[in-house]
């Protein structure tokens, strides 16, 4: 009898000490798993507050095929940057933001403040820095300009945002109207695209220099959105002339890309190379 007593306190002790020690276990996978979101989220917010970070939402090969619906709105993209460029749901217009502000310019040249709650289906954007500042006393246009900027450029593996602030004896932009769906692709809807030409215009020209590597992410190259001074017109920059004017360059060594959660955007065919249609698009 005494022994079958002790053989039941020795179960008894043994089920407890499990019990316990599956607890620890509990609260040490529990302790791991918040530590492991805590350092996800600790890392999200430092690439928010990243000044030297390229934020994108989409691709523009997507935006090439005509996804033109985003989930991103205006608000949420401030947080990622002051200054950039894209375009807007359904794509309406060229989308340019400056020290914060953000404007569409539609196809009637007009810069209009933006909404908070609107939505872009394709923007690029950073908190502007400049890293090296030039000042140009010389006349250039559109074809003489990008060779010389880029010799300025101490390599062309990383990103570089350019803000162009002066007088431009001539500037030519352009804008694309508003789409209903099926939204054709982009090639065919600058072909309706409305242009407009500034003479001795005062204004800043904003965009960015991306790597060839990044081809199908964005535009390799020059991306250019122009307004003016008074911040009433603008639009994509096709030509320019410029004559004096103060250059800042921003070295951006960093890229986060959020990709839209929509159904266009999982069905869309991105496997071509579309760089010749953007070539007709950007041009």
């Amino acid at each position: 009898m005494k022994n079958n007593t002790i053989k039941g306190l020795i179960v008894i002790i043994t089920i407890a000490f499990i019990i316990s020690l599956s607890g620890c276990v509990g609260e040490n996978t529990t302790k791991i798993s918040t530590e492991l979101e805590q350092q996800v989220n600790d890392k999200a917010s430092n690439q928010q507050v990243n000044n030297d970070l390229l934020f994108q939402t989409s691709t523009i090969d997507a935006l090439l095929e005509g996804v033109y619906d985003g989930n991103v709105t205006f608000g949420e993209l401030k947080k990622y940057g002051d200054f950039g460029v894209g375009t807007f749901n359904g794509l309406d217009g060229e989308m340019l933001e400056l020290d914060g502000k953000v404007y569409q310019i539609k196809t009637d040249g007009v810069a209009y403040a933006v909404n908070d709650s609107m939505k872009t289906p394709f923007a690029a954007v950073t908190f502007f820095e400049p890293d090296e500042k030039i000042f140009l006393n010389t006349t250039m246009n559109n074809s003489q300009f990008p060779g010389y900027l880029e010799s300025k450029f101490p390599t062309k593996n990383i990103i570089y945002a350019i803000k162009i602030k002066g007088n431009f004896d001539y500037i030519k932009t352009r804008s694309v109207p508003g789409q209903n769906k099926p939204y054709p692709k982009l090639v065919e809807v600058t072909k309706n695209q409305s242009t407009f030409e500034f003479h001795k215009a005062n204004g800043t020209i904003i965009g960015f220099w991306l790597p060839v590597y990044m081809k199908g992410t964005n535009v390799p190259g020059y991306h250019f959105h122009f307004i003016t001074d008074d911040r009433t017109a603008g639009g994509h920059v096709l030509e320019y002339i410029m004559g004096n004017s103060s250059i800042e360059i921003d070295y951006t060594s960093d890229f986060l890309m959020e990709l839209p959660k929509t159904e266009d955007f999982y069905k869309v065919n991105l496997q071509e190379d579309k760089q010749a249609e953007l070539e007709k698009v950007e041009k």
